[in-house]
């Protein structure tokens, strides 16, 4: 079983353990608990969601952006699989 590069990389498997453990969460909230810049958070969002594995929905509290994020189905099944393939590598050595 091949591991999923895009869930490999370090910030942004964070960023999927996060949201695997609750219904969505907001980018102040990623962004202080992550401690990342501001750029490097959307980067690593933006190539999460290109993946399909996080939905971004942005509005505003009144004239300040509000931007959340939510784990997909394809997000859920790809991050089960990728500690799967995790688990067979820890048992072939």
């Amino acid at each position: 079983m091949e591991i999923d590069k895009i869930i490999h990389e370090p910030a942004r498997l964070r960023i999927m353990m996060i949201l695997s453990g609750v219904d969505e969460v907001d980018f102040s909230f990623l962004l202080s608990t992550l401690e990342m810049t501001k750029g490097n958070l959307s980067s690593h969002m933006d190539r999460l969601e290109q993946a399909g594995y996080v939905e971004i929905f942005k509005n505003f509290n009144g004239k300040i952006p509000h931007t959340v994020y939510r784990l997909t189905k394809t997000g859920k099944t790809a991050l089960s699989k990728y500690w799967k393939s995790i688990d067979e590598i820890r048992k072939s050595i």
